[in-house]
Formats: C-alpha cells, sequence, structure tokens
C-alpha cells in the first residue's frame, strides 16, 4: 500500500484495528516463551485463530505478531538468525486471516540505547532495518512502530523505515501511570520530536487504559494537529489476581471509548493487552452509530482541552481503580480509608493479602503508618508500592516530619512519586523517645503545616523548597491530622486553619464515639476562619474490650469513650469485638454528612472488623453526598 492509498482510507473515517496479540495468545493456550514471534513457526494454528476472531469480530486493521522479531529479542529464544523467516511467517498468517490491512508490528528491541544502555543508535538502526526489511518483503500493508518508551529508539526505527522502503508508518508510545515513558518523556516531548519526523500517523498504545490514552492523545492533537491519529489501549491496568494479570474493563467500557476516540478525530482505534474479540466487536458496534467530527472541529477541540487535559493529568490519581481516593475527594464521595502498620519484617505477604480484603470489601484507600509508636517496621514507602501493585488499592503514605531534615524530606517524597504513591498524610510522627530507640534522632526541619505547603505550593509546582526545578510537577494529594477532642481547641482551631491555608486536601480525627466533638469543632472553625472546605474522615475504631476501652479513654490524648460505651463494654463480656463493631456503625449513622469519609483504625491488626464496617456502610443507601469539614489522625493505642 502507498503512503497516498493509506491517507485515503484513513480521511474515509475511523479504522477498527485488532486487540492484545500477547494476551491474546496466551489465552489461546500458546506456550509462554520469551518471545511470541517463534509461535509463527511452532504453534502457527494458534497465531492464526486469534487474527481469524479478530477478523470476525470486524477488525480491519491487523498486527501480524512480529512484535518482537528482531535480533536481539530472538537472540532471547536463541532464534536471533531466523529474523527474516520469522517475520515472512507472522506476515502469512495475518494475511491468510483476511485481514483488510495487515501492518507490520515492530516493537522495542529490548535494550537500551545509549548512553543508558550499551547498544550504540547505529547499531540498533541496522537491526531496525533488517526486520522492516523483511517486513516489507513479505508484503505487509503498512509498517506499526509500537509501545515505544524511547523516543531515542522510536527515531531509529523511523529512519530505518524510510531508508528501506515506501510504507506508511505508523508510530506509537507507551506511557507509565505518570503519563511519561519509561525514560520520562512526557506526551508534548514525544509529539513534537515524533512529529518532526516522516510518519503518517502517531498515537498511543498500551499504556494504564484508554481514560489515561483519551487524554494523552488530546495533548498529541493539540501539538501536531496535521498528523492521523491511532489510540491502541489495553483494557483497563492489570491486576494481579490469583498469580495472574486480569484486564478489567469491560467490552461496553472499552466501546464507551472508542466513540470518544472517534469523535475527538482519532484515525485508528483499536486495543493491546487484554483487548479480546469480544471488545473489538463491541467497539465496532458502538462506531457504527458515531459520525466522526469534521478535522477542523477536531483541532479546535483540541486546542480548547489542551489545559483541561493538563489538568486531569495534575488531578488524576494516576491511573488507579475509578472510585479510589484521589478520585473520591474530588468528587465529594463518602470516602473509606483503613489504616494499616507495615509489618516488622521483611515479608509483606500478610499486609498485603490484608489489604486485598479491604479493597474487596469496598476500601477507596490504605493509610500506612511510617513506625507507629515509635517502633522499628518496614519503611511505609516501601508498603504503600507493594500494595498498590499487588492488591490493586490506593495507599495514603503517613510522612511524618520528626527525625527528616530538608534534604531527606524532599528526596524521600521524589522516591516515593516515582513509586506510583500520589496520596500523602502530613503529621509530626511519634516521637523516639516512647519506641524502641530513644536514642535516635528526633529533630524536624519543618513543621506539618510547613511541609503540607513545600508539597501543595512547591513540589507540586515542580519546584524545590529554594525555588529550583525538579524537572516535572508532583501530583500529591496532601492530608493532616486534626484533635477534635483537644483540650486547648482554640489552639487546635487556629493550627488546622494554617493547614488548610497551606493548601491540605483532606484531614484524619481521632477516633469518635458520638457526632458532638466533630459538630463543636465545626462550629467553632467557622465563626472564627469562616466555611471548611476540608474533606473530613472521621476515625473510628471498634472496641474490642472493657481494657481497650479504658486505655484510650484514660491514656490516648484527644479520645473520649462516653460512659455509656464504657458500661456496654464491661457488659458485653465475650461479645466485646460485636458491641463494639456496632457502637463504631452506630457512631458513623450518627455522624452521617457531618463526616465526608471514614478513617477505620482497626485494633490490634483485626482488619476483618474495618471490611465488615465498610461493607455495612455501604449497604445503608444513603445520599452519596458528603459535607466538607475538619477532622484529624489517631494513634495506634498498644496491643493489650
Amino acid at each position: 500500500m502507498d503512503r497516498n492509498t493509506f491517507k485515503e482510507l484513513i480521511e474515509a473515517g475511523p479504522i477498527l484495528g485488532d486487540g492484545g496479540t500477547g494476551t491474546g495468545l496466551l489465552a489461546g493456550g500458546a506456550e509462554v516463551t520469551s518471545t511470541f514471534d517463534t509461535l509463527n513457526l511452532t504453534e502457527p494454528d494458534t497465531v492464526l485463530a486469534l487474527h481469524r476472531s479478530f477478523v470476525a469480530a470486524g477488525a480491519r486493521f491487523i498486527e501480524a505478531n512480529t512484535f518482537g522479531a528482531n535480533r536481539y529479542k530472538l537472540g532471547e529464544d536463541g532464534a536471533g538468525g531466523r529474523v527474516a523467516e520469522i517475520n515472512a511467517a507472522g506476515v502469512k498468517l495475518a494475511r491468510d486471516a483476511g485481514s483488510e490491512i495487515v501492518a507490520g508490528s515492530v516493537g522495542p528491541l529490548g535494550v537500551r540505547l545509549v548512553p543508558y544502555g550499551r547498544v550504540r543508535a547505529e547499531e540498533a538502526a541496522d537491526a531496525f532495518r533488517q526486520q522492516i526489511s523483511a517486513l516489507a518483503e513479505a508484503g505487509v500493508d503498512v509498517l506499526f512502530i509500537e509501545t515505544q518508551t524511547d523516543v531515542a529508539e522510536a527515531e531509529q526505527a523511523i529512519l530505518a523505515a524510510r531508508a528501506v522502503c515506501s510504507l506508511p508508518v505508523l508510530v506509537s508510545f507507551a506511557f507509565t501511570r505518570d503519563d511519561h515513558t519509561l525514560l520520562g518523556e512526557n506526551a508534548e516531548t514525544v509529539a513534537e520530536r515524533a512529529g518532526q519526523l516522516d510518519v503518517d500517523a502517531i498515537g498511543v498504545n498500551c499504556s494504564e487504559g484508554p481514560a489515561q490514552v483519551l487524554r494523552l492523545m488530546e495533548t498529541i492533537r493539540y501539538r501536531q494537529p496535521q498528523l492521523p491519529l491511532l489510540a491502541m489501549p489495553n483494557a483497563g491496568q492489570p491486576h494481579r489476581i490469583g498469580g495472574r494479570l486480569i484486564y478489567r474493563a469491560a467490552p461496553s467500557y472499552m466501546a464507551d471509548y472508542a466513540v470518544r476516540f472517534a469523535q475527538m478525530g482519532v484515525s485508528i482505534i483499536g486495543g493491546c493487552c487484554g483487548t479480546g474479540p469480544e471488545h473489538i466487536q463491541a467497539m465496532g458496534a458502538a462506531l457504527a452509530q458515531v459520525e466522526a467530527s469534521p478535522r477542523t472541529q477536531q483541532v479546535r477541540k483540541a486546542a480548547e482541552s489542551v489545559t483541561a487535559a493538563r489538568r486531569l493529568r495534575v488531578e488524576s490519581d494516576q491511573g488507579l481503580e475509578p472510585g479510589s481516593f484521589a478520585r473520591a475527594l474530588r468528587t465529594k464521595e463518602k470516602t473509606f480509608v483503613v489504616e494499616m502498620a507495615p509489618p516488622r519484617s521483611a515479608s509483606a505477604s500478610r499486609m498485603v493479602a490484608a489489604a486485598d480484603t479491604l479493597a474487596k470489601a469496598g476500601a477507596h484507600a490504605v493509610s500506612v503508618a511510617d513506625s507507629p509508636m515509635a517502633r522499628m517496621r518496614m519503611s511505609p514507602w516501601a508498603a504503600c508500592h507493594l500494595i498498590q501493585q499487588e492488591a490493586a488499592i490506593a495507599t495514603v503514605l503517613h510522612f511524618p516530619t520528626r527525625g527528616r531534615n530538608l534534604l531527606r524530606i524532599q528526596g524521600d517524597l521524589l522516591a516515593s512519586h516515582a513509586l506510583g504513591i500520589r496520596n500523602v498524610f502530613v503529621c509530626m510522627g511519634d516521637p523516639t523517645a516512647i519506641g524502641d530507640y530513644p536514642q535516635a534522632a528526633d529533630h524536624a526541619d519543618v513543621s506539618p503545616s510547613g511541609l503540607i505547603g513545600l508539597i501543595a505550593n512547591n513540589m507540586n509546582d515542580g519546584l524545590d523548597r529554594s525555588g529550583a526545578s525538579i524537572g516535572e510537577a508532583t501530583h500529591f494529594t496532601v492530608g493532616c491530622s486534626v484533635n477534635l477532642g483537644a483540650q486547648d481547641l482554640d489552639r487546635e482551631l487556629k493550627v488546622l486553619n494554617r493547614k488548610v491555608r497551606a493548601g491540605a486536601d483532606f484531614a484524619y480525627s481521632q477516633p469518635l464515639f458520638s457526632s458532638e466533638p466533630l459538630k463543636n469543632f465545626r462550629r467553632r472553625y467557622e465563626e472564627r476562619y469562616g466555611k471548611l472546605d476540608l474533606h473530613i474522615m472521621v476515625g473510628l475504631l471498634p472496641l474490642v474490650s472493657l481494657r481497650h476501652a479504658e486505655f484510650l479513654h484514660n491514656e490516648v490524648p484527644g479520645i473520649s469513650v462516653p460512659e455509656r460505651v464504657l458500661e456496654s463494654m464491661a457488659a458485653a463480656g465475650d461479645r466485646g469485638e460485636q458491641v463494639g463493631l456496632e457502637f463504631a456503625l452506630q457512631t458513623g449513622e450518627e455522624l452521617g454528612n457531618l463526616a465526608a469519609g471514614f478513617y477505620l483504625i482497626p485494633p490490634f491488626g483485626r482488619y476483618h472488623l474495618a471490611a465488615d464496617l465498610i461493607e455495612r456502610f455501604r449497604a445503608v443507601d444513603r445520599p452519596a453526598e458528603a459535607a466538607l469539614g475538619g477532622t484529624g489522625v489517631t494513634p495506634q493505642p498498644p496491643p493489650g
């Protein structure tokens, strides 16, 4: 196919592409190998069956199974000398499936280029020329340079294609949750650099799902309005379930986004990992009902929406499931967050199992404490990262100012952001004198309100404390503590106002056993400072025994257990856990919309109690609207 013919095809309307080749082959029972490309020779029937299933679903654009068919990747399977044979076989199978357009898939080489790796640019170009020559000789209609994560490597592939043939060349990039490639390039940079090369379409594939790909496409359209676009997202984010990666996006969800892609002028629309024939069929049916916007309208709308796209990127909770913590804050959804202490060992399996239970119960996030009671535990940002990776639930990182200087604070925040942690709860932290290492440093360079301001007003604007650039802005949501039952309530009101003005987005409170402390605190605050626009998560702690209740009442500042509760716990006997759970439920119902959410503190690691509470709260058909107000932080009582 020549380039003019390709241009005429895409101008006639969006072309429906295929779905995920690798995940499709696995689903079809293919043997797991370093590359799937050798299956063109060893299991051709499996490859052909997958292509035919996509054609039957309505796909007009089929990618040959040649994604990793270059000398470097094939060398991992001992097939580095069979580049031409494997590429030719892949093209023939796609053609035999009856595809209207056969695309030669060209993925990354699987090696890093200088200066990040040891492969020189000319070596990469030679490897690309070898594969692309084989694809062109085998008769592909277009070349699809896809899932690129390094613009410099993609440039070598494009230059190689132009050196060996005159076929249409499409280029597509994959992005991480931060809307950057693996080497840190954002969509603006990718669009600018790739658009300077001689390509026939540019786009995004794989990545974190259709919602992310849509906002990235808006940026690319704005930067390169003259280039046709392509979008082939994963079927949502991958989730590890039962040792396997599962893609949860339903066909109807992918179909909705196919329509949105078409309306913004995307020319080739398909799917990547996890996208099966059922998704493609639904997308095709939806596209049949849509008339794509004229190109002039597409460009104008993209220009108008680029600011909104940037805002979405900043406000996004970076690809975590709808209903997750940051999105719940923005939509004023009733929010459920559960406190969790990291393990005292290097093993995180029990922690992850508990987080998975909470996620299934409907929690929005797990709030990971930092050395509660000044006792040695795993670093909380590692715990947050493991929970997000393995249990697929958002986390809130406790970030105490105590024991950190400004250098460490900013370095730890950057490290946390790099690990995908987006929600930070700022507090003073427990004094080391009460913990395992009373001689440890206890100095603080910055107050909690000062750290909130550093995050919200410096790092989220791309600056460090001194005002120097940190390259890219962070996207943190920042929380604070409040003691609703403070003895010096005037001082607590003043401190919270300082945190709000510094940029706090939410707050945790100590556990409450009635609504009165919150009502009184809000009234006093608003009399003095005006409306309290803060997402309040009131602490709820299910009691388990009279001893537990008496300890909290007598020894933990800010917690007051009413006499009626103490009497009921005394009468509960062996039913203490059940009675305590009922009191927590009653308190939550009494608070109603006075609290925007609940910060659940499972006593002594009994996470099943938090899961029970969340499920029971969610079972109540209450209006989703949540009021804004003030809340605070909860210490973890010692076992006993």
